[in-house]
């Protein structure tokens, strides 16, 4: 595990364009080393665009990310993944295998030995492959599915299934967690015990984490920072607190004025 404080990600400007559809425009944001900033908005708004440029699926007309010094913007995903960026995705990836099995698979890149030593169990493929599935216990443990090390993971519960993937990324030592709608399908004892998981990993392993979620009640909780976006612009920044007040966010999502509307009636 890495105990360094992670770098500071960094969006300048991002611009990505579909055949003539600005999806987005402009946009940027900064996710300083530590913390949780939580990227919101109404559906369409880009949040998903911004991921994919962040992860390295897809490459902006314009604009940069950078990860400290390094630059981000046209590095292939696996590349990304190797400098300490991991994500989740919205849906459940995959059904398969243990839980074990599918947190090992985030231990792939970090491997160091061959295929061929692997196959032939070479003392050090051994102690290695020892090593990782001890570190997967590990962060089963920290992401509460230490009970289900061995459990298929299609016969977890949804919220447990979610969690997995979660564990999977974590798996990979990231420095910067991109979370995309961990929550999102979850009941309520569910997305309570995932906000817990989320507080225990930010405290245990002090990485950065960008949030995309429509849960605003979790948003409100976990986000040191917000950036809203509404069709591909960022329209607001700054505290939970002064973002649910913003204007231009309460037109956004509620389709009014806020305060200066009412005030004009």
């Amino acid at each position: 595990m890495n105990t360094t404080p992670p770098p500071e990600l960094a969006v300048r400007d991002v611009t990505v364009r579909f055949a003539g559809l600005t999806a987005l425009d402009g946009v940027s944001l900064t996710v300083a080393p530590g913390s949780v900033h939580a990227l919101i908005g109404p559906n369409g708004a880009g949040k998903s665009t911004c991921f994919n440029v962040l992860s390295g699926l897809y490459r902006p007309a314009a604009g940069s990310v950078r990860l400290g010094e390094r630059d981000l913007t046209r590095l292939a995903p696996h590349r990304i993944a190797a400098l300490g960026v991991a994500r989740t995705f919205q849906n459940i990836l995959t059904t398969e295998g243990t839980v074990a099995d599918n947190l090992m698979l985030g231990r792939h890149a970090l491997t160091r030995a061959g295929f061929a030593a692997s196959a032939l169990r070479l003392p050090h493929a051994v102690r290695e492959q020892r090593t990782h599935r001890a570190r997967a216990r590990e962060i089963a443990e920290l992401t509460g599915l230490a009970a289900h090390f061995d459990s298929p993971v299609s016969l977890l519960s949804y919220g447990d299934r979610k969690r997995v993937e979660l564990a999977r990324a974590l798996c990979l030592e990231p420095r910067v967690l991109l979370l995309d709608e961990p929550v999102a399908g979850m009941n309520g004892a569910e997305r309570a015990r995932t906000v817990e998981v989320i507080q225990d990993v930010r405290t245990e392993l002090g990485l950065s984490t960008l949030l995309v979620e429509h849960d605003m009640g979790l948003v409100m909780r976990l986000a040191d920072e917000v950036t809203v976006l509404d069709f591909g612009r960022r329209i607001a920044h700054g505290s939970p607190d002064d973002v649910r007040r913003d204007p231009e966010v309460l037109r956004a999502y509620l389709g009014t004025g806020g305060p200066g509307e009412e005030d004009a009636a």
